[in-house]
Order: C-alpha cells, then sequence, then structure tokens
C-alpha cells in the first residue's frame, strides 16, 4: 500500500483519536474520521506489543494491508485507525479479512 494511503504523523493519529468515533469487535478495533477533503482513504495501523514479537506484529500488519488492498476500491475517502487485538496473531487469512470486514461494516466505512 503506497504511502499517501496511510495516516503517519503523531498528531494525525491524535487527531482521528480524539475527534473520530470507534467501533470495536473481539479482533480490532477502528476508530474513523468524519470525511474530509481528501480524494481517497487513509489508514493507520497499530499492533500492541500484547500481539508478539516484532515479527509477528509486521505479519499481523502486512496481512491487515493485503485486507484493505483487496477492499481499496469500496473505502470511502476518509482517515481511519485499525487497532489488532492480541487475539489476530493465530488468525488465518480469510478470518482475518471477515472481521476486519465486519468491523469496517460497524464503523459504517464498508457498507
Amino acid at each position: 500500500m503506497q504511502k499517501k494511503y496511510r495516516v503517519k504523523k503523531e498528531r494525525e493519529f491524535q487527531k482521528v483519536f480524539e475527534e473520530g468515533a470507534s467501533f470495536a469487535n473481539r479482533k480490532f478495533v477502528v476508530y474513523r474520521l468524519e470525511p474530509s477533503d481528501q480524494k481517497h482513504f487513509r489508514v493507520g495501523l497499530s499492533v500492541g506489543k500484547k500481539v508478539g514479537n516484532a515479527v509477528a506484529r509486521n505479519q499481523v500488519k502486512r496481512q491487515i494491508r493485503a485486507v484493505l488492498q483487496e477492499l481499496k476500491t469500496e473505502l470511502p475517502p476518509i482517515d481511519f485507525i485499525v487497532i489488532a487485538r492480541p487475539a489476530t496473531k493465530d488468525l488465518p487469512h480469510d478470518e482475518m479479512r471477515s472481521n476486519l470486514i465486519h468491523v469496517l461494516k460497524l464503523a459504517k466505512i464498508l457498507s
């Protein structure tokens, strides 16, 4: 996923956390900021140390990015943050995809 599709800076993360709404299921938490004047979505990923070591955390992030890449055309032009809970560590790709789609629908990011 290209850098233009990512929330990277600390103040951008904080803006989404403070001004956005949160939605969750057992595997993920999503913070959503209302649409702005941008042309495409931007996503920030957060995977904490409870998920595992650096290898495990990076693997979870790669899987999340792969799912978002598949859904790229369906995502509206908003900023959102995806936080992976520790239970995501051992999920196969298809389960991770269904859980992520579920929480994105709860957040009304996907219809």
